[in-house]
């Protein structure tokens, strides 16, 4: 900082700039509640379909989003601006103040003409006893009054030049829309800046010479700026893609970090953790650096890396991506470039790769040791929904001279991949990790939200290229059962999609006429066969967590189904029929039909072990039922429209939520009880008691809605019945033979 610039300066165009800031951040404010609480709040209830549904609404979603991003950028640069011209204008006073008292003591600065300064005396001593007054000094005064101008131009020039630091740094976030970075004042995103290159020099040190001090230092500030995007960036570009992989693997390797193993081993879990929500959010950037960081990660993958060389990139950056939602389009170029390498390692898939050596472990999150970088990569896929659906689409193995048909990524890892066993894994065989990872990304891909979520009004709807991944796996699993039955573990995720896909499967149970207004769908239809829906079905009922999120969403499905089909105010173009007792026998049987095939199932499941009892469904019943009853009109997912998409409807349309809730709270209210007392304790006593509460619930829910709209009672009666005999028809179903009915249905 200048001496004349600071003694000299003008803050009106500051005091304007500030000025037109805080204006825009009240505008952007208010542009963002318009966006909201107008624009996107008015998209959910749209009643939109195909292209509208999938893409407008998404579309306005993130644009909606944007202004938010907007609003939170704009702020953080309105009050660094704003600090930065209070901490200039501070040190203006400071500078004519001290200056002012150098003249009391004949002392005056001056400007030396190179951006300097210099102190001289004010009045020669000659001058003395002419009139004027002299105040003595000394060259201490002098030395003093120096230091003090300097001190405060240094502190002006880091004020100054920090300011410029962090606001550059904000704008470089994003290249396109807005980082959304959030700062309450300058000091704060220095802070963070400061924070970054400090830690990035301590992982930067030979592992060997890594303290517990050093290691205790990097966990606790990863933990407290992982969400930051100004602290990720600089902590990510100053570390650089290498050195980011020679410390997690130099800490792993016995050769290297032995000792930090003893000392701090117990605190690796937590610190893969969060060095990988620091990268998932450094990776949001598209800076300069930052996309040479992730073209250096992508390019090294399937190479040595560390100081042995017997680790290639990919095994160690793939275990720093299960946390945290890293950019889509570096998942997908990651994505493509490491199943190359596999497809290079296994011969195209015959042979197995990636076999786990005693030394190092490289993850410490779940069983698995990180040894196969799949493993990783896939838990990483699993929180990020479209890179998830991109990928699974791609080819492992591409029509071409040699191969007559393509294989895709999701055909090989579902159907034929020979997973790598793993040392650290309690499996005796193979490790299950990995392919409970494989489903976990195929729930993100199919669904359009991270696994283990359940959908909200946000979520898009299905798109073409999700209903297609779905339809592969129904049709996969109808034609190898053991897909699911022999991995149960997958089932969960399974029965999470099944849940979500609740239209579309009621569809192909259904060879009505008109059956795309029985079972109205936002977006994307998935074109399903019956018979392959019902082995589907089957394959995931004979799970626990499989069975609970269908048979839950089922029920949630129906009762929301007859709320929308038996509102009186239903246009004409969206009604099924005006035939009340006709629709509520149609709904009623079909949603009993799932219900049936689930419990047989069921039946299957305690038959094929031998348990004598099946206490571990109704408990997780009991658990998807709790977990669901918060947002219990979106648990099956599809789209967002009342209109459109009566499984959403209870969260747009408020009453049907709360029929729907109390419904299923009826039915459910002792699920735990009845299986501490071994109420279920053979196959028969399953099917009994599916029986009878499938009925109880179908009457119960139409209850619900002849309550709210005045409706005849007998549909009540219509629908038990019905529910009954579609229970029934179940075990004609998933025995090839042609059920029954109650209903009959024209053309």
């Amino acid at each position: 900082m200048k001496f004349e610039d600071l003694y000299q300066a003008n803050f009106k165009q500051l005091d304007d700039a500030v000025d037109d800031w805080g204006l825009l951040v009240r505008n952007l404010t208010e542009l963002q509640k318009q966006a909201k609480d107008g624009l996107h709040d008015k998209a959910v209830k749209a009643d939109w379909h195909g292209v509208n549904a999938a893409v407008s609404k998404e579309f306005i979603g993130k644009t909606a989003g944007e202004f938010e991003d907007a609003t939170k950028e704009a702020s953080s640069i309105h009050k660094i601006l704003q600090d930065t011209r209070n901490e200039l204008k501070h040190y203006k006073e400071q500078l004519h103040q001290a200056v002012e008292n150098g003249r009391k003591k004949n002392l005056t600065v001056m400007p030396s003409g190179d951006g300097g300064f210099i102190v001289t005396m004010a009045v020669h001593p000659d001058r003395a006893g002419h009139g004027t007054e002299i105040s003595d000094h000394s060259v201490t005064d002098e030395e003093h009054l120096r230091d003090e101008v300097q001190k405060i131009l240094d502190n002006a020039a880091k004020s100054d030049g920090t300011a410029t630091d962090v606001l550059m740094a904000l704008v470089d976030e994003s290249r396109y829309g807005f980082s959304g970075a959030v700062y309450e004042d300058r000091d704060q995103a220095v802070k963070a800046v400061e924070e970054a290159d400090r830690l990035a020099k301590l992982a930067r040190k030979d592992p060997r010479k890594l303290t517990a001090k050093d290691f205790d230092e990097i966990d606790a500030g990863l933990k407290q700026y992982h969400d930051d995007p100004l602290f990720a960036e600089e902590f990510a570009e100053r570390l650089g893609a290498q050195g980011t992989e020679r410390f997690w693997l130099g800490l792993n390797d016995d050769r290297e970090g032995a000792h930090m193993a003893y000392d701090r081993g117990y605190k690796y879990a937590e610190l893969q953790k969060n060095l990988s929500l620091t990268l998932a959010t450094a990776s949001q950037s598209d800076s300069a650096g930052m996309e040479a960081w992730k073209q250096q990660v992508i390019s090294s993958g399937n190479k040595p890396v560390g100081t042995h060389g017997d680790v290639l990139g990919f095994q160690v950056m793939s275990n720093l991506m299960r946390n945290g939602d890293f950019d889509d389009r570096f998942m997908t170029d990651y994505g493509r470039a490491l199943m190359k390498t596999e497809r290079f390692y296994t011969h195209d898939g015959e042979n197995v790769a990636w076999q786990a050596n005693i030394c190092p472990r490289l993850n410490y999150e779940g069983s698995d040791g990180g040894w196969d970088p799949l493993n990783g990569y896939l838990k990483g896929l699993a929180n990020n929904p479209t890179a998830a659906t991109d990928f699974f689409s791609d080819d492992f193995i591409p029509k071409d001279g040699d191969h007559k048909k393509a294989v895709s990524n999701f055909d090989y890892l579902f159907k034929q991949r020979n997973w790598p066993m793993d040392i650290h894994d309690t499996n005796d065989v193979q490790s299950i990790a990995g392919q409970n990872y494989l489903a976990q990304a195929l729930e993100a891909a199919t669904t359009g939200h991270p696994a283990g979520e359940m959908p909200t009004t946000d979520t898009p709807a299905h798109t073409s290229a999700q209903t297609k991944l779905f339809e592969e796996i129904v049709a996969a699993t109808a034609d190898k059962q053991e897909l699911l039955t022999d991995r149960g573990y997958m089932s969960d995720s399974m029965g999470q999609i099944a849940s979500e896909y609740l239209p579309d499967i009621n569809r192909a149970n259904s060879d009505l006429p008109h059956k795309d207004l029985l079972y109205p769908i936002d977006g994307s239809a998935a074109h399903l066969d019956g018979r392959d829906v019902n082995k589907f079905l089957f394959a995931v009922g004979q799970n626990p967590q499989g069975y609970a999120a269908v048979e839950v969403g089922q029920k949630a499905y129906l009762s929301n189904l007859l709320q929308y089909h038996l509102d009186p105010d239903l246009s004409a173009d969206h009604r099924f029929t005006s035939d009340q007792k006709l629709l509520v026998q149609t709904v009623a049987e079909r949603s009993g039909e799932v219900s049936g095939v689930l419990s047989q199932a069921r039946m299957e499941a305690i038959g094929s072990v031998a348990k004598g009892k099946d206490d571990s469904f109704d408990h997780a019943v009991a658990q998807y039922q709790n977990l669901a009853s918060g947002g219990i009109g979106t648990v099956v997912g599809v789209g967002t429209s009342f209109i459109g998409s009566p499984a959403a409807g209870a969260v747009v349309g408020g009453a049907a939520g709360t029929a729907t809730g109390a419904a299923l709270q009826w039915l459910f209210q002792d699920v735990e009880g009845s299986a501490a007392d071994d109420a279920q304790e053979d196959e028969g006593k399953v099917w009994d008691h599916g029986l009878h509460r499938n009925a109880a619930y179908a009457q119960r829910a139409a209850e619900q809605a002849v309550k709210r709209y005045h409706l005849s009672p007998d549909l009540v009666t219509y629908a038990g019945n019905s529910a009954h005999q579609g229970y029934q028809n179940a075990w004609a179903v998933v025995h090839g033979q042609t059920p029954g009915s109650t209903a009959d249905i024209p053309g």
